[in-house]
């Protein structure tokens, strides 16, 4: 009779040799498969490093790029804006560096700016839209009619258009007096910041930053593209520039560029953060005065990355 101990040898026996099998097996397979695994990862790693000595390539070229446009702004722009009055409004975003840059290129155009207007974060704050609207009722000009719109960036654009603007050659609709009356009003309520006393321009270039953060975004940045829009009423030009970033949906540059009306007749730059952006901001602006308009910088929207136009 077979006894027991017999068969706890015999399946120890077959537990050992299937053990056996299974790591003489694996071996068999692992050695192909970490052989591939070792090709994949050398290639990868070649692959990345390409990749990177692309990147520093591309880099450097940009910032060669940057270099030589902020070498010839000056002259690639000179006497584009000859005996132009610019009024150049900032928003609380906008970087002074930029604004510092734009007015040197403009300078070196040819053109004036006969006023800087900033406008406050609580231009653009929805829970003050009402307030705005208000103001701008109470110290409307005589025989200045404002639009009959909902959005109150608007309704500022056309207040301010009748203190700011005026035809070539013309005059504003309001008056001196009451040109300084809407000012003060909208000083002291905390929605705009004057510089000195403007004089009344043809041409405005709106300076902003990249894309609007801290709640209600799309509501602020749509407040500044509907008063810009507004100014291009009266304004023989007008241009909004905005940082990278400024083309999102919640930026100034993006609401206004999904918009076919707001597009069809306000330019923007979605890079004036650059040199290449700063030029493309006065040259959109001869642009405009010319009776064109276009979107231009990097951004999935831009049309170019500057206008086409035959400058010296």
């Amino acid at each position: 009779m077979i006894s027991m101990r017999y068969h706890i040898v015999s399946l120890a026996a077959v537990f050992l040799a299937l053990a056996l099998g299974i790591v003489l097996g694996a071996t068999k397979i692992q050695s192909p498969l970490l052989e591939g695994l070792r090709d994949d990862n050398a290639s990868l790693s070649s692959q990345q490093g390409e990749l990177a000595s692309t990147n520093e390539d591309l880099t450097a070229r940009v910032a060669a790029d940057e270099k030589f446009a902020g070498s010839v702004g000056a002259l690639t722009v000179r006497g584009t804006l000859p005996s132009t009055n610019v009024v150049l409004v900032t928003t609380a975003a906008a970087d002074p560096n930029d604004r510092d840059a734009l007015l040197s290129l403009l300078n070196r155009a040819g053109a004036t700016v006969t006023g800087q207007i900033q406008l406050t974060n609580d231009f653009s704050d929805p829970l003050r839209a009402d307030e705005l609207r208000q103001i701008a009722t109470t110290t409307l000009p005589t025989g200045v009619q404002l639009p009959e719109v909902p959005q109150a960036g608007a309704v500022a654009g056309g207040l301010l258009s009748s203190v700011l603007l005026a035809p070539a050659g013309g005059a504003p609709k309001a008056s001196a007096e009451q040109g300084a009356a809407v000012l003060a009003a909208l000083q002291s309520a905390g929605f705009i910041t004057v510089t000195g006393t403007p004089a009344a321009g043809q041409s405005v270039i709106v300076l902003t930053g990249a894309e609007v953060t801290g709640g209600s975004e799309a509501d602020k940045a749509g407040a500044v593209a509907s008063f810009a829009t507004q100014l291009a009423q009266t304004a023989t030009g007008v241009v909004v520039a905005g940082r990278s970033g400024s083309d999102e949906s919640t930026g100034t540059v993006g609401v206004i560029r999904g918009d076919t009306a707001m597009s069809g007749t306000v330019s923007t730059v979605d890079n004036v953060d650059s040199d290449t952006g700063r030029i493309a901001t006065v040259l959109a602006l001869v642009e405009q005065n010319g009776g064109g308009q276009g979107q231009y910088g990097f951004g999935e929207k831009a049309q170019a990355q500057a206008p086409t136009l035959a400058v010296g």
